[in-house]
């Protein structure tokens, strides 16, 4: 990576509208307009390219510490600023979990020691992830990290009562419960998504309600302790209307979704190819088509990668012993761009909002998802939309393959990434 500098990205077309100058003058944006002097700077000929701030992932799974094996902070990082991000939120289930002080903040210096983009670690809500007791939730939010997040993603915190308690102790600090809805009685042995598909191929179903009861419940009691719910993952059209339904109400409710979720359905499980197992599992085109006028309506607030790496061992096996999940940060843009922006539902303005406002926002992370205007951080994200490429993972920058897009063409490439002016990527290359 290269220390911030003075960079002149001219013509890029800012949120996708008029083409315009913008000058990086060390962590800085220094200038924005038209004909802008280099005075020096190093130029970077960006003409029919888009120009965002850097990209927030609220849901991103970096394994360090205890599974280096699948991904460490370095290597997911890395693969973050290859996707265009410059702030990723970590999720706790990690071994230890990150359900100390201690934990979070290892995590957050290991962020800080890689420098391709920020880490936000992410706390867990119950100790050790097991639903029976809360974590040091205070602890966690007072440490250097300022942890603002918190998670058992991976589990559902399905006692009510521990759920009513984390959501009010968080208050005290603006803190947020993001849920990984499912119920467990409901989904036990549960290998793929409940429907016409899951009954012709004989595999245990997973019913949205599952899913859906949970949301019900939860936006149930954050109105009744007046706090703050996330809802991660989002996977079904009746998760869409609970939700719609909650904000209607004016509940500080808000929701995500994955780019696989936006793209890929059921019907690819007739393969039996684990990549496509994933937690929540693939839905029907009828949730699919929800979810993405969700997205654009603005019912669901952001795109989250969900990014989860696996071994190769631990996909190249039978359907029913596979590890759930699927990497995701260096396509999701890409996919968000197919299903969204050439579709028509969402501007290149919407992406930047989607993809980076809300989810900092949501976060509570200062100095990302910023307009990009004179005295802001320079962190910033140049993407060339014309771009068409074959997905091979063999060139990903993370240290898992686990990628559902193999062969598959896709949009978009990130060609620069900027951290408080700090190239990460340079010509679609870590810097």
């Amino acid at each position: 990576m290269s220390e911030p500098q003075k960079v002149l990205i001219r013509g890029a077309k800012v949120l996708g509208g008029e083409a315009q100058d913008v000058l990086i003058d060390g962590a800085t944006i220094a200038a924005v307009g038209t004909a802008l002097e280099a005075d020096g700077a190093t130029v970077i000929e960006a003409e029919g390219r888009i120009l965002l701030p850097g990209l927030v992932d609220l849901h991103t799974h970096l394994r360090e510490p205890g599974r280096e094996d699948s991904e460490t902070v370095l290597t997911g990082t890395r693969a973050a600023a290859i996707g265009g991000y410059t702030a990723v939120h970590a999720m706790a289930n990690t071994f230890p979990v990150a359900d100390t002080a201690g934990v979070v903040e290892q995590v957050w210096r290991l962020g800080r020691e890689s420098g391709y983009c920020d880490v936000q670690p992410v706390g867990a809500v119950t100790v050790g992830l097991e639903g029976k007791q809360l974590a040091e939730l205070g602890a966690m939010a007072d440490s250097a990290a300022r942890v603002r997040v918190f998670s058992d993603d991976g589990k559902c915190v399905d006692d009510a009562v521990i759920m009513r308690r984390a959501l009010e102790y968080v208050k005290a600090f603006d803190g947020v419960v993001a849920q990984h809805a499912q119920e467990p009685r409901l989904t036990e042995g549960a290998q793929m998504n409940e429907g016409i598909v899951s009954g012709e191929l004989g595999l245990r179903g997973w019913p949205a309600v599952a899913e859906e009861s949970i949301i019900a419940r939860d936006v149930l009691l954050a109105a009744h302790v007046g706090s703050r719910v996330h809802i991660c993952h989002l996977s079904t059209a009746g998760s869409v209307e609970i939700v719609r339904w909650a904000k209607s109400k004016g509940w500080n409710v808000t929701a995500e979704v994955t780019p696989h979720h936006l793209l890929l359905t059921d019907e690819l499980v007739r393969s039996y190819n684990p990549v496509y197992k994933v937690n929540p599992p693939l839905r029907t085109e009828a949730d699919v088509m929800a979810l993405r006028e969700a997205l654009a309506d603005g019912t669901i607030d952001c795109v989250a990668t969900d990014h989860a790496p696996h071994p190769h061992e631990d996909k190249d096996c039978e359907w029913a012993a596979a590890a759930m999940g699927m990497v995701g940060l260096e396509t999701a843009l890409s996919v968000v761009q197919h299903t969204m922006v050439d579709t028509g539902l969402l501007d290149w303005a919407g992406v930047a909002d989607r993809m980076s406002a809300r989810p900092a926002v949501i976060g509570r992370l200062a100095g990302h998802g910023r307009p990009i205007v004179a005295g802001e951080p320079a962190n910033l994200t140049l993407v060339d939309p014309a771009y068409r490429g074959v997905v091979n993972p063999a060139g990903f920058a993370s240290r898992s393959r686990n990628t559902p897009y193999e062969g598959r063409e896709l949009p978009g490439r990130v060609i620069a990434t900027f951290l408080r002016g700090k190239a990460t990527v340079v010509d679609g290359k870590l810097a």
